[in-house]
């Protein structure tokens, strides 16, 4: 039998980066009982041509700091109906891309919200944290850490 590899253990709450999009820090919540992953927004603008739709966005990924903002675009996968935490369904843009923790690298389904009152910029669900990826509740920054000093250089 072929040796078993270890698995890839995330705590509560973890660093990620999403390089595709130029954030390399985040704070995100992994949150098992979300079924779709999602990032904050400050604005979401479609373009382009209905065959290869894509999105322009804005992200604040510090907390309490919206005079950093990163623009960014990506390609359009989908609009859908997703249930929010308060329990209203709401409309959102859905882009794919990158998602960097530690030195995993894997693509995954993002949707797009005004988390603003949020205390993470970004929420991790369980379609993202599939496969060889295990949650342990009660750790949290299991993977290295990252800093939002990452942000002071881009500016």
């Amino acid at each position: 039998m072929p040796p078993v590899s270890a698995p890839f253990i995330l705590g509560w709450e973890e660093w990620v980066a999403l390089p595709e999009l130029g954030l390399p820090a985040i704070k995100a919540k992994v949150d098992t009982g979300a079924r779709t992953s999602a990032l904050h927004a400050v604005y979401v603008e479609p373009f382009g041509p209905v065959r290869s739709r894509k999105v322009r966005f804005g992200v604040h990924p510090v907390p309490r700091r919206s005079d950093i903002e990163v623009a960014c675009v990506a390609r359009l996968v989908d609009r859908r109906e997703v249930r929010s935490s308060n329990g209203e369904r709401e409309q959102r843009y859905v882009i794919e891309t990158l998602l960097r923790i530690g030195d995993r690298e894997w693509p995954i389904e993002v949707t797009l919200a005004n988390r603003d009152m949020m205390s993470y910029r970004m929420l991790l669900g369980r379609r993202a944290i599939a496969g060889d990826v295990l949650v342990d509740p009660a750790s949290s920054f299991l993977q290295p850490k990252l800093r939002y000093k990452l942000y002071d250089v881009a500016r």
